[in-house]
């Protein structure tokens, strides 16, 4: 029944994809997110969903008149642009670019993405449908596992979707966290209370799913979320106290094992996974000064491990997205990889004061202060995760730039398309006048 139901909705939205490539694009974000796939038993788990999907844009790109735009666009476009041309010069220029070819090929089919969202979204409408279906895939995958550690009582661990890159738990408790902005995000721009008390149940939920992934590395990055949510609000001491309750309830409610396991951060030096990733650290490090463009896309080999770790026994990934782009692609890559996060800031920034300026765009502002909050929760987690390359964060830059387009552009904020009435409770923009519904249902 799953693989049916996925199927289904793969072809709808491949036929629709056909005349509105954008929408193919919100396809893609779902099975690149979620991996619904990935939850199937049966023909849809290894089907060539992603691929009909790409094909499907690329054609729909083609026949339509649907308007492009160049995607050197703004500044964190053009960063990441410049990054993934670098990430394959190194590649090529790497160890093994024939044994790191699939790595190499998985990244490059999500950066286009990246670039091709750019490319396609424009209308508010659109940014909104793109900010719902990213943030709604990992917060269905937040309320499955926040149930989970609710029925479990915090004893069971939350894992993310099988074969996917947040299929760790550390990994799934970082992305989680990065998504619990965006979700305050949707949730000040909807117009019905019900809405509202949905949002607010989703987000407490992924909170659980975070805590129950029994994640360090997720505890440090909720922690940074939760003191740079009360430093941006107004409300600081409401919000202040509503944080130190919620942090009271989760230490009485969970298991010993979640405290003790949590108070092994104090204890790094007997951490044999703290251990490990310090190692790799350092090998990173001691590996670009004979490297400096880096050894490709894997530095997991025994061989480097052996010249360049002060263990060369405990060969470990980075952990790090840091030295994962130090050790991978170098100095340049690791300077390029900070300016993708120095300009989407930036931008981000500039959205803060747009939004302050017109109280009509205030969407502004709310996008752009929690897309900082985002890019924050990343930077944070992603000390202790080799998550360099994962899309979610890349997909928040593209909100941010393409937000920014949007409000630079009086031709394209005067021609907003009137939306149907379920699309303005969302807050995907103004909702069409009773008898134009009509006339569109007629």
């Amino acid at each position: 029944m799953r693989d049916i139901v996925i199927v289904t909705i793969v072809a709808l939205g491949v036929l629709i994809a056909l005349r509105r490539p954008w929408v193919g694009l919100l396809l893609w974000v779902w099975l690149s997110i979620m991996n619904p796939h990935r939850f199937a038993f049966g023909f849809a788990y290894s089907a060539p969903l992603a691929q009909v999907t790409v094909a499907a844009i690329a054609l729909g790109m083609v026949v339509t008149r649907d308007r492009l735009r160049s995607p050197f666009v703004a500044g964190p476009a053009t960063w990441f642009i410049v990054l993934t041309l670098w990430i394959t010069i190194t590649w090529a220029l790497g160890l093994d670019p024939k044994g790191d070819w699939d790595q190499w090929t998985k990244v490059m089919k999500i950066n286009v993405m990246v670039v091709m969202a750019v490319v396609l979204v424009h209308t508010k409408q659109q940014i909104m449908g793109l900010a719902t279906v990213l943030v709604g895939s990992m917060g269905l995958l937040g309320l499955k596992g926040g149930l989970y550690t609710l029925a479990t009582g915090g004893g069971g661990r939350v894992w993310g979707p099988p074969g996917s890159f947040i299929t760790d738990n550390n990994d799934f408790a970082c992305a989680l966290v990065m998504t619990i902005p965006l979700l305050r995000f949707l949730q000040l721009q909807v117009q019905h209370r019900v809405w509202r008390h949905v949002y607010t149940v989703l987000i407490l939920l992924c909170v659980a799913s975070v805590i129950g992934s029994q994640s360090r590395g997720g505890l440090l990055a909720i922690a940074a979320m939760g003191v740079f949510f009360w430093w941006k609000s107004k409300a600081k001491i409401q919000i202040g106290l509503v944080l130190v309750l919620l942090a009271a309830v989760v230490l009485v409610s969970v298991p010993e094992s979640w405290l003790q396991r949590m108070q092994t951060i104090d204890d790094y030096q007997t951490d044999q996974s703290a251990l490990g990733r310090l190692n790799a650290w350092w090998m990173a490090w001691n590996l670009v000064k004979d490297y400096p463009l880096g050894v490709g896309m894997n530095t997991v080999r025994p061989e480097l491990f052996a010249l360049y770790s002060p263990y060369p026994e405990k060969v470990f990934a980075a952990h790090s997205v840091y030295f994962q782009m130090l050790g991978n692609h170098g100095y340049l890559g690791v300077l390029l990889f900070l300016g993708v996060w120095w300009a989407t800031w930036r931008c981000a920034a500039d959205l803060i004061r747009m939004g302050e300026r017109n109280p009509e765009q205030r969407w502004l502002q709310d996008l752009g202060t929690m897309a900082q909050v985002s890019v924050l929760t990343y930077l944070v987690g992603g000390t202790f995760l080799s998550l360099a390359y994962f899309d979610l964060p890349y997909y928040t830059m593209t909100l941010v730039v393409v937000a920014r387009l949007w409000a630079n552009n009086a031709k394209l904020q005067a021609a907003e398309p009137l939306v149907p009435a379920w699309q303005a409770l969302l807050g995907w923009g103004k909702a069409a006048p009773v008898s134009e519904r009509k006339r569109r249902a007629r």
